[in-house]
């Protein structure tokens, strides 16, 4: 028995100082373990989210939307620089949003060759209930955790808001 609390001893001691956690504690990981995870878990929720949406628009179409409705009406050279793309992906994005009657394009009245673009009602509701449901699902699964579980997601949440801020 001494001699095994004695190895014990002698393997933690040999650990580096910075591995070694309370019981209490996770050990920290490195900053690039972390933000490997972080940006594992940030896609796979995005992706689970996106499959909550319930409609049949692309990432990409659903991203430009939003912009419009948020930034909107606006150019689709001022969309373009928002989406960071070029101007023809911009084009083929409006013609098919606005073939679903999601979009409306309009001409500017004091410049008859710029075209301003704004969501519509219909927009404006699918926006609505993709959000909706969205927030459902992931409600549902809150529901499910441990109450620490969910006030340390509440933190993390405001490290992440703070970490975007100071993002770009």
């Amino acid at each position: 028995m001494l001699t095994s609390g004695y190895a014990l001893r002698v393997a933690i001691s040999a650990r580096q100082p910075s591995t070694i956690s309370p019981p209490h504690e996770p050990a920290r990981l490195g900053d690039e373990d972390l933000a490997a995870r972080l940006r594992l878990v940030v896609m796979r929720l995005g992706r689970r989210l996106r499959q909550q949406a319930g409609d049949d628009l692309s990432p990409t179409l659903i991203s430009a939307l939003v912009t419009i409705e948020r930034h909107g009406p606006l150019t689709l050279g001022r969309l373009a620089e928002l989406e960071r793309v070029k101007r023809p992906s911009v084009t083929r994005f409006v013609a098919a949003l606005e073939r679903r009657g999601l979009v409306a394009c309009e001409v500017d009245s004091a410049d008859r060759r710029v075209h301003r673009v704004a969501v519509t009602a219909a927009a404006r509701r699918l926006l609505q209930d993709s959000r909706t449901r969205k927030t459902a699902y992931l409600a549902r699964h809150l529901r499910e955790l441990p109450a620490a579980d969910v006030d340390a997601l509440a933190a993390a949440v405001d490290v992440l808001e703070r970490l975007l801020e100071g993002a770009e």
